[in-house]
Protein backbone atom coordinates (compact mmCIF):
# COMPACT_ATOMS: atom_id res chain seq x y z
CA UNK A 1 0.00 0.00 0.00
CA UNK A 2 1.77 2.98 -1.23
CA UNK A 3 1.00 5.41 1.89
CA UNK A 4 -0.16 9.31 1.73
CA UNK A 5 0.00 10.83 5.04
CA UNK A 6 -0.21 14.59 4.18
CA UNK A 7 -4.05 14.25 5.05
CA UNK A 8 -3.63 11.29 7.53
CA UNK A 9 -4.82 12.43 10.90
CA UNK A 10 -3.12 10.24 13.74
CA UNK A 11 -4.37 9.38 17.39
CA UNK A 12 -1.31 8.24 19.57
CA UNK A 13 -1.71 4.57 20.11
CA UNK A 14 -1.39 2.47 23.28
CA UNK A 15 1.56 2.57 25.98
CA UNK A 16 1.64 1.03 29.08
CA UNK A 17 -2.31 2.38 29.89
CA UNK A 18 -5.35 2.08 27.48
CA UNK A 19 -5.14 4.92 25.58
CA UNK A 20 -8.37 7.38 25.68
CA UNK A 21 -8.04 10.00 22.79
CA UNK A 22 -10.04 13.02 22.42
CA UNK A 23 -12.38 13.25 19.04
CA UNK A 24 -14.69 16.33 19.25
CA UNK A 25 -16.36 15.78 22.56
CA UNK A 26 -15.94 12.09 22.85
CA UNK A 27 -13.42 9.81 24.07
CA UNK A 28 -12.52 7.03 21.50
CA UNK A 29 -14.22 4.48 23.77
CA UNK A 30 -17.21 6.60 24.68
CA UNK A 31 -17.12 7.44 20.59
CA UNK A 32 -16.99 3.63 19.18
CA UNK A 33 -19.65 2.74 21.66
CA UNK A 34 -21.85 5.24 20.17
CA UNK A 35 -21.18 4.79 16.66
CA UNK A 36 -21.27 0.97 17.14
CA UNK A 37 -24.44 0.46 14.58
CA UNK A 38 -21.89 2.32 11.84
CA UNK A 39 -18.96 0.20 12.19
CA UNK A 40 -17.79 -2.96 10.65
CA UNK A 41 -15.67 -5.47 13.00
CA UNK A 42 -13.29 -7.43 12.01
CA UNK A 43 -10.58 -9.92 13.71
CA UNK A 44 -7.85 -9.47 12.04
CA UNK A 45 -7.09 -6.51 9.52
CA UNK A 46 -3.62 -6.23 7.29
CA UNK A 47 -3.34 -2.65 6.08
CA UNK A 48 -1.57 -2.95 2.57
CA UNK A 49 -1.79 -4.97 -0.04
CA UNK A 50 1.93 -5.47 -1.27
CA UNK A 51 4.33 -8.24 -0.89
CA UNK A 52 4.73 -8.01 2.81
CA UNK A 53 1.07 -7.61 3.16
CA UNK A 54 -0.22 -10.64 0.63
CA UNK A 55 2.58 -12.90 2.13
CA UNK A 56 1.69 -12.42 5.68
CA UNK A 57 -2.17 -13.16 4.50
CA UNK A 58 -1.44 -16.08 3.25
CA UNK A 59 0.74 -17.33 5.75
CA UNK A 60 -2.31 -16.96 8.05
CA UNK A 61 -4.72 -18.47 5.80
CA UNK A 62 -2.53 -21.63 5.58
CA UNK A 63 -2.59 -21.51 9.33
CA UNK A 64 -6.51 -21.15 9.36
CA UNK A 65 -6.41 -17.78 10.21
CA UNK A 66 -8.79 -15.46 8.25
CA UNK A 67 -8.10 -11.93 7.84
CA UNK A 68 -9.07 -8.88 5.60
CA UNK A 69 -6.35 -7.39 3.32
CA UNK A 70 -7.29 -3.17 3.03
CA UNK A 71 -5.21 -2.03 -0.13
CA UNK A 72 -5.73 2.02 -0.95
CA UNK A 73 -5.77 0.90 -4.83
CA UNK A 74 -8.57 0.40 -6.83
CA UNK A 75 -7.31 -3.32 -8.29
CA UNK A 76 -3.82 -5.73 -7.53
CA UNK A 77 -0.89 -3.24 -7.90
CA UNK A 78 1.08 -4.63 -10.75
CA UNK A 79 3.49 -2.13 -11.64
CA UNK A 80 7.16 -1.54 -10.60
CA UNK A 81 9.41 -4.38 -11.98
CA UNK A 82 11.38 -6.93 -11.05
CA UNK A 83 13.17 -8.18 -7.89
CA UNK A 84 15.56 -10.59 -6.54
CA UNK A 85 15.42 -13.08 -4.51
CA UNK A 86 17.97 -15.39 -2.70
CA UNK A 87 17.21 -18.79 -1.27
CA UNK A 88 15.80 -17.65 2.56
CA UNK A 89 13.17 -15.77 0.01
CA UNK A 90 12.26 -19.35 -1.55
CA UNK A 91 12.08 -20.86 1.54
CA UNK A 92 9.15 -18.49 2.15
CA UNK A 93 7.50 -19.16 -0.81
CA UNK A 94 7.89 -23.15 -0.24
CA UNK A 95 6.50 -22.79 3.21
CA UNK A 96 3.03 -20.93 1.87
CA UNK A 97 2.80 -23.33 -1.13
CA UNK A 98 3.92 -20.84 -3.94
CA UNK A 99 7.13 -21.39 -4.70
CA UNK A 100 6.93 -24.43 -7.32
CA UNK A 101 4.62 -22.08 -10.03
CA UNK A 102 7.09 -19.29 -9.80
CA UNK A 103 9.90 -21.21 -10.76
CA UNK A 104 8.29 -22.53 -13.74
CA UNK A 105 8.47 -19.42 -14.49
CA UNK A 106 11.66 -17.74 -13.58
CA UNK A 107 15.73 -18.81 -14.69
CA UNK A 108 17.53 -19.77 -12.25
CA UNK A 109 20.73 -17.46 -12.00
CA UNK A 110 23.64 -19.44 -12.11
CA UNK A 111 26.65 -16.48 -10.92
CA UNK A 112 27.38 -12.61 -11.58
CA UNK A 113 29.98 -10.95 -13.15
CA UNK A 114 31.43 -7.70 -12.04
CA UNK A 115 32.58 -5.44 -14.66
CA UNK A 116 34.34 -1.80 -14.54
CA UNK A 117 32.10 1.19 -16.29
CA UNK A 118 34.96 0.68 -19.86
CA UNK A 119 33.55 -3.36 -20.02
CA UNK A 120 36.40 -4.85 -18.56
CA UNK A 121 35.79 -8.02 -16.33
CA UNK A 122 36.67 -7.94 -12.58
CA UNK A 123 35.67 -10.58 -11.06
CA UNK A 124 33.32 -13.78 -11.93
CA UNK A 125 31.40 -15.60 -9.25
CA UNK A 126 29.67 -18.97 -9.31
CA UNK A 127 26.69 -19.21 -6.43
CA UNK A 128 26.34 -22.95 -6.24
CA UNK A 129 30.33 -22.76 -6.14
CA UNK A 130 30.37 -20.78 -3.25
CA UNK A 131 26.91 -22.25 -1.73
CA UNK A 132 25.37 -25.34 -2.85
CA UNK A 133 22.46 -24.48 -1.69
CA UNK A 134 22.12 -20.61 -3.20
CA UNK A 135 18.73 -20.37 -5.37
CA UNK A 136 18.73 -16.83 -7.09
CA UNK A 137 16.06 -15.96 -9.64
CA UNK A 138 14.57 -12.42 -10.66
CA UNK A 139 10.57 -12.09 -10.50
CA UNK A 140 8.57 -9.84 -12.06
CA UNK A 141 6.66 -8.02 -8.75
CA UNK A 142 3.28 -8.29 -10.70
CA UNK A 143 3.26 -11.94 -10.73
CA UNK A 144 4.80 -12.67 -7.40
CA UNK A 145 1.36 -10.48 -6.15
CA UNK A 146 -0.90 -12.09 -8.09
CA UNK A 147 0.03 -15.35 -7.23
CA UNK A 148 -0.07 -14.13 -3.85
CA UNK A 149 -3.09 -12.94 -4.28
CA UNK A 150 -4.43 -16.54 -6.19
CA UNK A 151 -4.04 -18.19 -3.10
CA UNK A 152 -6.61 -16.31 -1.13
CA UNK A 153 -10.12 -17.15 -0.33
CA UNK A 154 -11.99 -14.10 -2.80
CA UNK A 155 -13.19 -12.07 -0.45
CA UNK A 156 -9.53 -11.36 1.50
CA UNK A 157 -8.91 -8.27 -0.06
CA UNK A 158 -10.77 -5.21 -0.01
CA UNK A 159 -9.25 -2.24 -2.76
CA UNK A 160 -10.15 1.12 -2.73
CA UNK A 161 -9.43 1.44 1.14
CA UNK A 162 -7.46 4.29 1.44
CA UNK A 163 -6.97 4.81 4.84
CA UNK A 164 -7.09 8.66 6.54
CA UNK A 165 -7.61 7.88 10.22
CA UNK A 166 -6.86 5.79 12.70
CA UNK A 167 -7.07 5.48 16.43
CA UNK A 168 -7.01 3.33 19.52
CA UNK A 169 -9.74 2.76 22.34
CA UNK A 170 -9.65 1.51 25.65
CA UNK A 171 -10.32 -1.99 24.95
CA UNK A 172 -7.56 -2.77 23.06
CA UNK A 173 -9.36 -2.48 19.67
CA UNK A 174 -8.37 -0.46 16.52
CA UNK A 175 -10.57 1.84 14.85
CA UNK A 176 -9.70 2.60 10.94
CA UNK A 177 -11.50 5.33 9.15
CA UNK A 178 -11.27 5.71 5.19
CA UNK A 179 -11.60 8.24 2.39
CA UNK A 180 -14.91 7.47 2.17
CA UNK A 181 -15.94 7.79 5.57
CA UNK A 182 -16.48 4.33 6.13
CA UNK A 183 -14.80 3.09 9.36
CA UNK A 184 -13.93 -0.50 10.85
CA UNK A 185 -13.09 -1.70 13.95
CA UNK A 186 -10.42 -4.20 14.14
CA UNK A 187 -9.22 -5.98 17.34
CA UNK A 188 -5.63 -6.80 15.68
CA UNK A 189 -3.60 -4.71 13.20
CA UNK A 190 -0.97 -5.60 10.90
CA UNK A 191 0.76 -2.67 9.34
CA UNK A 192 2.24 -3.84 6.17
CA UNK A 193 1.80 -0.12 4.46
CA UNK A 194 4.80 0.35 2.59
CA UNK A 195 8.30 2.70 2.89
CA UNK A 196 5.61 5.59 3.82
CA UNK A 197 3.76 3.66 6.25
CA UNK A 198 1.10 6.12 8.00
CA UNK A 199 0.67 3.29 10.89
CA UNK A 200 4.42 3.38 11.60
CA UNK A 201 4.13 6.90 11.95
CA UNK A 202 0.80 6.28 13.99
CA UNK A 203 3.54 4.23 16.34
CA UNK A 204 6.19 7.06 16.73
CA UNK A 205 8.72 6.07 13.99
CA UNK A 206 10.82 8.14 12.02
CA UNK A 207 10.74 9.06 8.51
CA UNK A 208 12.95 7.11 6.28
CA UNK A 209 16.23 8.68 5.65
CA UNK A 210 17.57 9.39 2.32
CA UNK A 211 20.80 7.62 1.64
CA UNK A 212 22.02 10.34 -1.34
CA UNK A 213 21.18 7.57 -3.79
CA UNK A 214 18.57 7.36 -6.39
CA UNK A 215 17.89 4.62 -8.91
CA UNK A 216 16.31 4.35 -12.40
CA UNK A 217 14.89 0.20 -12.91
CA UNK A 218 13.50 -0.64 -15.89
CA UNK A 219 12.30 -4.37 -17.49
CA UNK A 220 13.51 -4.83 -20.99
CA UNK A 221 11.15 -7.10 -23.54
CA UNK A 222 12.55 -9.76 -26.28
CA UNK A 223 9.34 -11.23 -27.87
CA UNK A 224 11.99 -13.68 -30.02
CA UNK A 225 13.77 -14.21 -26.60
CA UNK A 226 16.74 -12.21 -24.63
CA UNK A 227 19.90 -13.39 -25.59
CA UNK A 228 21.29 -12.95 -22.06
CA UNK A 229 23.73 -16.08 -20.13
CA UNK A 230 22.12 -16.88 -16.47
CA UNK A 231 23.90 -14.30 -14.46
CA UNK A 232 23.99 -10.74 -12.48
CA UNK A 233 25.96 -8.57 -14.68
CA UNK A 234 26.98 -5.53 -12.42
CA UNK A 235 29.30 -2.14 -13.55
CA UNK A 236 30.85 -0.25 -11.57
CA UNK A 237 31.43 3.39 -12.18
CA UNK A 238 32.41 6.72 -10.10
CA UNK A 239 29.72 7.45 -7.96
CA UNK A 240 27.32 5.56 -10.90
CA UNK A 241 26.68 1.82 -11.34
CA UNK A 242 24.43 -0.06 -13.07
CA UNK A 243 23.39 -4.28 -13.23
CA UNK A 244 20.97 -5.91 -15.04
CA UNK A 245 20.17 -9.41 -14.93
CA UNK A 246 17.75 -12.15 -16.89
CA UNK A 247 14.10 -12.70 -15.38
CA UNK A 248 12.80 -14.95 -17.74
CA UNK A 249 13.37 -16.49 -21.43
CA UNK A 250 11.93 -13.42 -22.70
CA UNK A 251 12.55 -10.60 -20.22
CA UNK A 252 15.81 -8.95 -18.41
CA UNK A 253 15.69 -6.37 -15.21
CA UNK A 254 18.39 -3.69 -15.18
CA UNK A 255 19.38 -0.55 -12.63
CA UNK A 256 20.84 2.59 -12.81
CA UNK A 257 22.16 3.66 -9.13
CA UNK A 258 23.47 7.10 -9.09
CA UNK A 259 24.89 9.80 -6.47
CA UNK A 260 22.67 12.33 -5.77
CA UNK A 261 22.44 15.53 -2.88
CA UNK A 262 18.47 15.06 -2.61
CA UNK A 263 15.75 13.14 -3.80
CA UNK A 264 15.09 14.99 -6.14
CA UNK A 265 11.79 15.85 -8.53
CA UNK A 266 9.14 13.64 -8.80
CA UNK A 267 8.66 12.93 -12.34
CA UNK A 268 6.22 10.66 -14.45
CA UNK A 269 6.69 11.06 -17.77
CA UNK A 270 8.34 7.54 -19.11
CA UNK A 271 10.22 8.81 -21.48
CA UNK A 272 11.65 11.49 -19.65
CA UNK A 273 13.40 9.19 -17.55
CA UNK A 274 14.51 6.67 -19.93
CA UNK A 275 16.07 9.71 -21.73
CA UNK A 276 17.82 10.75 -18.28
CA UNK A 277 18.81 7.39 -17.82
CA UNK A 278 20.60 6.72 -20.76
CA UNK A 279 22.51 9.59 -20.46
CA UNK A 280 24.28 8.93 -17.71
CA UNK A 281 25.47 5.38 -18.68
CA UNK A 282 26.10 6.67 -22.32
CA UNK A 283 29.60 5.77 -22.72
CA UNK A 284 29.30 2.56 -20.33
CA UNK A 285 28.84 -1.16 -22.49
CA UNK A 286 26.93 -1.56 -25.29
CA UNK A 287 24.97 -4.42 -24.12
CA UNK A 288 23.78 -1.97 -21.21
CA UNK A 289 22.71 0.11 -23.57
CA UNK A 290 21.08 -2.60 -25.71
CA UNK A 291 18.99 -3.66 -22.97
CA UNK A 292 17.70 -0.32 -22.08
CA UNK A 293 16.69 0.14 -26.09
CA UNK A 294 14.84 -2.91 -25.68
CA UNK A 295 12.70 -1.17 -22.78
CA UNK A 296 9.29 0.19 -22.81
CA UNK A 297 9.32 3.06 -21.75
CA UNK A 298 6.20 2.42 -19.20
CA UNK A 299 8.10 0.09 -17.03
CA UNK A 300 10.91 2.99 -16.31
CA UNK A 301 10.52 4.39 -12.67
CA UNK A 302 12.79 6.31 -10.23
CA UNK A 303 13.21 6.49 -6.93
CA UNK A 304 15.27 7.50 -4.31
CA UNK A 305 16.81 5.13 -2.19
CA UNK A 306 15.99 5.24 1.83
CA UNK A 307 16.09 3.42 4.88
CA UNK A 308 15.05 3.53 8.57
CA UNK A 309 18.05 2.33 11.25
CA UNK A 310 16.42 1.11 14.16
CA UNK A 311 18.39 1.93 16.83
CA UNK A 312 17.79 -0.25 20.13
CA UNK A 313 16.26 1.76 23.02
CA UNK A 314 15.75 4.79 20.59
CA UNK A 315 13.41 3.34 18.05
CA UNK A 316 9.72 2.04 19.13
CA UNK A 317 8.95 -1.39 19.04
CA UNK A 318 7.60 -3.21 16.37
CA UNK A 319 4.41 -3.55 18.46
CA UNK A 320 1.63 -0.92 20.09
CA UNK A 321 -0.89 -3.30 21.82
CA UNK A 322 -2.75 -5.18 19.28
CA UNK A 323 -1.10 -2.96 16.42
CA UNK A 324 1.82 -4.44 14.52
CA UNK A 325 4.31 -4.01 11.43
CA UNK A 326 6.12 -6.18 8.95
CA UNK A 327 8.23 -5.16 5.70
CA UNK A 328 9.33 -2.17 4.85
CA UNK A 329 6.73 -0.41 7.04
CA UNK A 330 9.16 -1.50 9.81
CA UNK A 331 12.42 -1.81 8.78
CA UNK A 332 12.61 -0.34 5.01
CA UNK A 333 15.94 -1.07 3.57
CA UNK A 334 18.28 -0.29 0.50
CA UNK A 335 18.59 -2.74 -2.40
CA UNK A 336 21.90 -3.12 -1.98
CA UNK A 337 21.67 -6.80 -0.87
CA UNK A 338 18.83 -7.68 -2.42
CA UNK A 339 17.10 -8.19 1.16
CA UNK A 340 13.89 -6.11 1.24
CA UNK A 341 11.76 -8.85 -0.11
CA UNK A 342 13.02 -11.42 1.48
CA UNK A 343 12.95 -10.34 4.69
CA UNK A 344 9.52 -9.07 4.40
CA UNK A 345 8.69 -12.61 3.61
CA UNK A 346 10.63 -13.82 6.41
CA UNK A 347 8.89 -11.41 8.87
CA UNK A 348 5.09 -12.75 7.56
CA UNK A 349 5.69 -16.19 8.36
CA UNK A 350 7.62 -15.55 11.64
CA UNK A 351 4.38 -13.34 12.62
CA UNK A 352 2.09 -15.94 11.02
CA UNK A 353 3.16 -18.46 13.24
CA UNK A 354 3.35 -16.90 16.46
CA UNK A 355 -0.18 -14.99 15.96
CA UNK A 356 -2.00 -18.05 14.64
CA UNK A 357 -0.71 -19.84 17.88
CA UNK A 358 -1.78 -17.00 20.27
CA UNK A 359 -5.04 -16.75 18.91
CA UNK A 360 -5.57 -20.90 18.51
CA UNK A 361 -4.60 -21.34 22.51
CA UNK A 362 -4.34 -19.94 25.35
CA UNK A 363 -0.18 -20.21 25.99
CA UNK A 364 -0.36 -16.65 25.09
CA UNK A 365 -1.69 -13.12 23.87
CA UNK A 366 -1.26 -11.59 21.00
CA UNK A 367 0.56 -8.58 22.58
CA UNK A 368 3.00 -11.37 23.71
CA UNK A 369 3.16 -12.52 20.12
CA UNK A 370 3.95 -9.29 18.73
CA UNK A 371 6.78 -8.69 21.33
CA UNK A 372 7.98 -12.18 20.93
CA UNK A 373 8.31 -11.47 16.91
CA UNK A 374 9.81 -7.93 17.54
CA UNK A 375 12.41 -9.52 19.80
CA UNK A 376 13.50 -12.88 16.72
CA UNK A 377 13.60 -10.43 14.11
CA UNK A 378 15.10 -7.59 15.17
CA UNK A 379 18.74 -8.87 15.48
CA UNK A 380 18.53 -10.14 11.92
CA UNK A 381 16.64 -6.62 10.89
CA UNK A 382 18.78 -4.07 11.88
CA UNK A 383 22.15 -5.46 11.27
CA UNK A 384 20.95 -6.26 7.71
CA UNK A 385 19.67 -2.50 7.17
CA UNK A 386 22.80 -1.18 7.99
CA UNK A 387 25.09 -3.58 5.91
CA UNK A 388 22.62 -2.60 2.85
CA UNK A 389 23.78 0.97 3.45
CA UNK A 390 27.33 0.38 3.95
CA UNK A 391 27.44 -1.54 0.99
CA UNK A 392 25.56 0.66 -0.96
CA UNK A 393 27.77 3.51 0.11
CA UNK A 394 31.10 1.48 -0.86
CA UNK A 395 29.99 0.97 -4.20
CA UNK A 396 29.13 4.55 -4.51
CA UNK A 397 32.77 5.62 -4.44
CA UNK A 398 33.00 9.01 -6.57
CA UNK A 399 36.73 9.45 -5.68
CA UNK A 400 39.02 8.19 -8.31
CA UNK A 401 42.03 6.89 -6.52
CA UNK A 402 39.34 5.02 -4.06
CA UNK A 403 37.75 3.16 -7.17
CA UNK A 404 41.08 2.14 -8.71
CA UNK A 405 41.76 0.73 -5.63
CA UNK A 406 38.50 -1.10 -5.43
CA UNK A 407 38.71 -2.23 -9.18
CA UNK A 408 41.93 -3.49 -9.49
CA UNK A 409 42.84 -4.57 -5.68
CA UNK A 410 39.52 -5.22 -3.95
CA UNK A 411 36.82 -6.67 -5.89
CA UNK A 412 39.47 -8.97 -8.23
CA UNK A 413 41.76 -10.03 -5.09
CA UNK A 414 40.03 -9.26 -1.85
CA UNK A 415 36.30 -10.07 -2.17
CA UNK A 416 35.00 -13.81 -1.23
CA UNK A 417 31.26 -14.01 -2.41
CA UNK A 418 30.63 -17.15 0.09
CA UNK A 419 30.76 -14.85 3.08
CA UNK A 420 28.53 -12.14 1.50
CA UNK A 421 25.86 -14.60 1.41
CA UNK A 422 25.91 -15.94 4.86
CA UNK A 423 22.76 -13.55 5.56
CA UNK A 424 20.71 -15.51 3.03
CA UNK A 425 20.51 -18.63 5.65
CA UNK A 426 17.13 -18.42 6.88
CA UNK A 427 15.10 -21.69 6.67
CA UNK A 428 10.98 -21.30 6.71
CA UNK A 429 8.89 -24.92 7.56
CA UNK A 430 6.04 -25.76 5.61
CA UNK A 431 3.13 -23.95 7.22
Amino acid sequence: MAATTSSFMFHKPPTSSPCRTRIGSFTSSKFIKAQSSDVRKEHVVIVGGGIAGLATALSLHRLGVRSLVLEQSESLRTGGTSLTLFKNGWSVLDSIGVANHLRTQYLEIQGMVVKSEDGRELRSFNFKQEDESQEVRAVERRVLLETLASQLPHDTIQYSSRLVKIEASSNGDTLLEFIDGSKLLAQIVIGCDGIRSPIAKWMGFSEPKFVGHCAFRGLASYSGGQPLESRVNYIYGKGLRAGYVPVSSTKVYWFICFNSSSPGPKITDSTVLKKQAKELVENWPQELLNIMDSTPDDTIIRTPLVDRWLWPAISPPVSAGKVVLVGDAWHPMTPNLGQGACCALEDSVVLAKKLARAINSNDTSVEEAFKSYGSERWPRIFPLTIRANLVGSALQWDNPVVCSVRNNIVIPKLVRLGPLLEHTNFTSENL
